[in-house]
């Protein structure tokens, strides 16, 4: 092949591919292309050459493209038809309904799965503010090894009766952390009493004796009821009363429905231990066992060992 050959050959792979023609479609070039091409070669020849005429560069072009290996385009699949494969689908799980439950047992994996990650991150974020939150309330032993955290409303009914399970669970276990906090959603009663403990909590009076003298009063637990049990421990009711509309009580508040709202917490009471968020009530002997899971291996629940 001569050096004009060849460096005809260069241009024309470039023009073939500037021009939109596939160097790969064989022999059915059309003529068009071939003269498009070859036109371009013989303007783009920056001084005459021996045997750079039209004609011989649209024989190279042509020889050119007519070598290129052809490519073979791929088959359209035709188009299912959903009135045909519907009934298929139908057949074929109705035969085999065991498909249904795998798929299903799968999907609640994943969904499982994707909560806990989403619990993870969340109670990450909010370390500080679930165990380090200025002026919080702390029972049991502040240095403890296991950290509980009681989210609670002074009207509902589990929190009265989690209630005696919690101080036995103190009174037996020393190395227990309950943090307590408000969560007023039932009333504007519950917020009242809120409102009232929070400034309860910032006093040097014994809390857990306030907190018990709310629950175990009778009927609704509103402001009246628990401006009375404050006034008890010696504090002034009328200084409480004055206080409920500061703006650090209300942030403290807020910052209780900001946890709540962040861990999709929407009922009371809700207790978080280590990784865990467990909504309502738990009986005694189940709490005791995921404290002593976290003991154990730093989770509320351990891995099973190989028998």
């Amino acid at each position: 092949m001569s050096r004009l050959t060849l460096v005809l050959v260069a241009v024309i792979a470039a023009l073939a591919g500037g021009l939109g023609v596939s160097l790969t479609s064989g022999p059915g070039v059309d003529e068009a292309a071939v003269r498009a091409i070859a036109t371009e070669v013989v303007a783009a020849a920056p001084k005459p050459e021996a045997g750079l005429s039209q004609p011989a560069v649209e024989a190279i072009v042509a020889d050119y493209l007519a070598r290129q290996p052809k490519q073979e385009l791929p088959q359209s699949t035709p188009a299912l038809d959903v009135a045909t494969l519907g009934p298929m689908i139908e057949s074929y799980l109705i035969d085999n309904p065991r498909v249904l439950q795998r798929v299903n047992t799968a999907l609640t994996a994943e969904l499982t799965a994707e909560r806990k990650a989403a619990t993870a991150t969340a109670l990450a974020e909010l370390q500080p503010a679930l165990y380090d939150a200025p002026g919080q309330v702390v029972l049991g032993n502040p240095e403890g090894d296991v950290t509980i955290v009681e989210m609670f409303d002074y009207n509902c009914g589990y929190c009265r009766q989690a209630l005696p399970d919690l101080a036995q669970l103190l009174e037996q276990d020393k190395g227990i952390k309950l943090i307590l906090k408000e969560l007023p959603i039932l009333s504007q009663g519950s917020l009242d009493a809120a409102k009232v403990a929070v400034q309860v909590a910032e006093t040097d009076v014994d809390y857990f004796s306030f907190h018990q003298a709310l629950f175990t009063s009778r009927g609704q637990v509103d402001k009246a009821v628990a401006l009375k049990a404050a006034t008890e421990l010696g504090l002034s009711p009328v200084a409480l009363e004055m206080g409920m509309t500061a703006e650090k009580v209300a942030g403290v508040i807020q910052e209780s429905y900001r946890i709540a709202d962040r861990l999709n917490i929407t009922g009371t009471p809700t207790f978080i231990i280590g990784d865990e968020i467990i909504p309502g009530a738990i009986p005694l002997e189940q709490l005791k066992l995921k404290i002593a899971n976290m003991r154990a291996c730093g989770s509320t629940t351990c891995p099973a060992v190989p028998g």
